[in-house]
């Protein structure tokens, strides 16, 4: 049985991955694994060493201390509404095509959708 703190952290790293449009194995060949070796993170069923968290990290433009967010002091699983980044196909969707557009347009398009959203 995976421990709570191995899932969050490999639950965080397939959110960050999947945000990015990075594939598995486009993560695993930057870092030097097999692809299977990221499923298998992703999932908790094996530990990432800190050394290989810090390379997941630095592929993945974070810092360590992302994977660890939403995490309590106890080490239990943030509330079932953080898991769940993004909750079906489209918002998926959005999100890979909202980090695609590059950081300074990123957020004229953020405050349009705000401003959107608040009219509805």
């Amino acid at each position: 049985m995976p421990h709570p703190v191995d899932r969050h952290v490999g639950q965080r790293i397939r959110q960050r991955r999947w945000a990015l449009g990075v594939t598995q194995g486009q993560l695993a060949e930057q870092v030097g694994i097999k692809f299977q070796q990221i499923q298998k993170y992703e999932t908790g069923a094996n530990r990432v060493s800190a050394s290989r968290l810090w390379d997941i990290a630095r592929t993945l433009g974070v810092t360590v201390s992302y994977f660890f967010e939403g995490m309590d002091g106890e080490g239990a699983d943030a509330p079932a509404d953080e898991k769940c980044a993004v909750p079906n196909k489209e918002a998926e969707d959005l999100v890979r095509s909202y980090y695609a557009i590059p950081a300074s347009q990123r957020r004229r398009l953020f405050d349009l959708a705000r401003v959107l959203s608040s009219a509805a």
